[in-house]
């Protein structure tokens, strides 16, 4: 069986993308079949990098399917309409919050953001800025990716699904945002899910869903695993790690 492999959030750390894309070629050659989960850009000190890197991939053929995370979201929606806020934080935070990421992706095109978050006019200038100095390419590339990916045997999504409701009903909002009901529900989604999102200390194999989410948004280091039907492998210099 043919390993499909899936990297989880990256946030900006181009450095963590390229070791992640070394290991998937060693272990699978250049014609593997990779997902990246989302969850490309914020936080992390080189977003323009990891999109970089995406988009050149893609333009030379590789096979890789690139999903939507919430962040690459919240950038999407700043570009395209200069929206800062999304419903589904209930704190209330906008992108442009040191916690949330917004700051870092903008400083890696080169755009500074005031240190009082603007509004109105001033918001629309900075917007202004970024649509200047973020490619089309890039632009491009965020508004085509997808939120999930099916196959016999799995569903790759960045956050989770609403256990229950089948693939062609789940709402964006959840497939980029849940946690819970999705991690503490025990039952067979008929694939295993292979998601992001959540960060833990290490990737961690639940049975019914995968999470590959290690915290590369805090620091550390992001991983890849090699699946094949729903047993998962993650992929170190030393080879493959049993999940």
């Amino acid at each position: 069986m043919a390993a499909v492999y899936a990297i989880g959030d990256l946030h900006g750390q181009a450095g963590e993308l390229d070791r992640l894309l070394a290991l998937v070629e060693a272990d699978g050659g250049p014609e593997a079949d990779l997902v990246l989960l989302g969850d490309l850009v914020d936080r992390g000190p080189d977003a323009r990098g990891v999109i970089d890197r995406l988009v050149e991939g893609r333009a030379a053929g590789r096979n890789w399917t690139v999903l939507l995370g919430n962040h690459d979201r919240m950038f999407l929606r700043f570009l395209t309409g200069g929206i800062i806020h999304d419903p589904a934080i209930s704190s209330g935070a906008s992108w442009l919050h040191p916690g949330l990421g917004g700051r870092a992706t903008l400083a890696s095109y080169g755009v500074t953001v005031p240190e009082a978050v603007p509004s109105g006019a001033a918001l629309q200038d900075l917007r202004a800025a970024a649509r200047a100095a973020v490619p089309a390419a890039h632009l491009d590339f965020l508004g085509a990716l997808d939120t999930m990916r099916l196959d016999a045997e799995h569903l790759f999504v960045h956050a989770g699904i609403r256990p229950g409701l089948p693939p062609a009903v789940q709402a964006e909002d959840d497939l980029l945002w849940i946690r819970e009901p999705f991690l503490s529900d025990r039952r067979d989604h008929g694939r295993l899910v292979v998601h992001g999102h959540t960060a833990l200390d290490a990737a961690r194999h639940h049975g019914n869903r995968l999470n590959l989410d290690s915290g590369a948004g805090y620091g550390a280091p992001a991983t890849v695993a090699a699946i094949e039907g729903r047993r998962a492998w993650v992929l170190t210099a030393r080879g493959r790690v049993a999940l």
